[in-house]
């Protein structure tokens, strides 16, 4: 199996994990972090190895959909991605996103 294929696939257990659960959407942010951040191992992994990486357009929506915690935490422990000036600009700008829609979404929920 593809391990952009498998990451997605672990994506679509996380949430419906989340999904039946209470309180789904603490619960997501959680697991979705912990996803990302093995993600960051594994694709910091595949390069030491010259193995195939997880592009970083998944890396992007993995932290969009929630993961940035995850993604920021796996960056600097794993000392991935940390230089790539492009990847850097679209993912700071994902999280000030992430974190915009959020703040909305508490101020102005019900």
């Amino acid at each position: 199996m593809n391990l952009n294929y498998l990451c997605y696939f672990l994506l679509a257990l996380a949430a419906a994990g989340s999904a039946s659960l209470p309180h789904p959407l603490p619960i997501w942010f959680v697991l979705a972090s912990v996803l990302t951040f093995v993600i960051y191992g594994a694709d910091k992994m595949a390069a030491r190895k010259a193995w195939r990486r997880v592009p970083e357009a998944t890396l992007l929506i993995f932290g969009v959909v929630g993961g940035w915690p995850g993604a920021i935490i796996g960056q600097q422990l794993f000392r991935h991605k940390t230089q790539k000036q492009p990847f850097k600009t679209r993912f700071m700008l994902s999280v000030i996103l992430n974190v915009a829609v959020l703040l909305a979404a508490w101020r102005f929920w019900p």
